[in-house]
Formats: structure tokens, C-alpha cells, sequence
């Protein structure tokens, strides 16, 4: 059975930056079949390959419904290979937790609105925008490609366990500030604050 990796132990390897998959030379089938046979078997959102010790920039999605949060068997199987971000835009704030990172749960401020180019396991390219939640769970995997953790960008961090953490999330839910202006520019006035 494939275990994530965590800061506790290997967090050399999570801060690797992955290497951009070459569709036509790597076999990256079973790369995917390990990515999603983890995230049906874990309370997870998505899974960037590196957690599992894979250094391909591939991520698999499994569920960016808060809806669903507490649906283990809900699954939207999005596998982005290679992505790249085009535009990011407005501005929300989640309490992020992260299976790599154990019980650290962070404020995480990322953009509303997220479109990316990436490729699919057969090598068509594809163009896919991710708006409000969904755009957090893209950027966070992504970050993961970078070896950057949420914990990196946090404007706030607590220790709490996933009990507590589903608890505390039902007060302290996913919070939209804006939709439409350049993210980047959101975060520096933010920061500013």
C-alpha cells in the first residue's frame, strides 16, 4: 500500500520541483493508478504526485465540492498533467489542511478564479477554468508541483486534528473577497493590511 509522504519524514522530497511529464517516453499509467487509488482510499480533495512520492508534475482531483466534503465516495477523477496557470483572479480564504503535512491547518489566501492549460493522459491539451473552491484545490496541488506546502503561504496556522478541524470548518468556512481583479495585486494590498 502506497503511503503520503510527510513534512515528518520527507520533507526534502516535498520540496522538489516536479519534472514536466514527455507523454510519448514516460509511462505515467501507473503513476495515475497509484494517485487515485490513494484518493479513494483517503478522506483527501486531490493528491499532487509528489506526496506519493512520484516528482511528475501530475495531479489527480478527486473532489472540489465542499458539499461533498464528508463523501468519501464522491469522485470527479480530474487527472491535470503538466499544468500551467494563464490568469488568476480574486481573491478567497480557507482553513487548508494537507495529508503531507499532518495536523498543520493554515488561513491560505488564494485566487477565485484560476485557467489553466494542461494535458491529459493521452496527450490532448486543454484549456480548464476553476472558479471558487475548486480554484483552491487546483492551487493547492499546484503549489505541491512547486514544493511550496500551505503552510508556506499562510497568514494564519493552527495544530488540530481532522475531528477538530471538520468541526472548527463549520464555523470558519470558505470565504470569497473578490472575483475579479488580479490576484496578485489583491494579495500585496492584503499583506499590506
Amino acid at each position: 500500500m502506497v503511503e503520503v509522504k510527510t513534512i515528518e519524514n520527507d520533507l526534502e522530497l516535498l520540496r522538489k520541483v516536479s519534472f514536466n511529464v514527455d507523454i510519448k517516453k514516460d509511462n505515467i499509467q501507473n503513476d495515475i493508478e497509484i494517485l487515485k487509488e490513494y484518493c479513494l482510499n483517503h478522506g483527501v480533495f486531490a493528491m499532487a504526485a509528489i506526496q506519493l512520492g512520484i516528482d511528475k508534475r501530475i495531479m489527480y482531483i478527486k473532489n472540489t465540492d465542499l458539499k461533498k466534503i464528508d463523501d468519501d465516495n464522491w469522485n470527479e477523477e480530474i487527472i491535470v498533467i503538466n499544468p500551467v496557470i494563464k490568469c488568476r483572479e480574486g481573491l478567497t480564504e480557507y482553513w487548508e489542511a494537507c495529508a503531507s503535512c499532518l495536523d498543520n491547518m493554515g488561513l491560505v489566501l488564494r485566487p477565485y478564479k484560476v485557467v489553466i492549460n494542461y494535458i491529459d493522459i493521452k496527450g490532448k491539451k486543454h484549456q480548464k477554468t476553476f472558479k471558487g473552491f475548486p480554484a483552491t484545490v487546483f492551487s493547492h496541488e499546484y503549489d505541491h508541483l512547486d514544493g511550496i506546502l500551505h503552510m508556506d503561504k499562510a497568514i494564519d496556522l493552527k495544530v488540530m486534528p481532522e475531528e477538530e478541524r471538520r468541526e472548527f470548518r463549520k464555523t470558519h468556512g470558505y470565504e470569497i473577497f473578490k472575483k475579479d481583479v488580479d490576484y496578485l495585486e489583491l494579495v500585496k494590498k492584503w499583506q499590506k493590511k
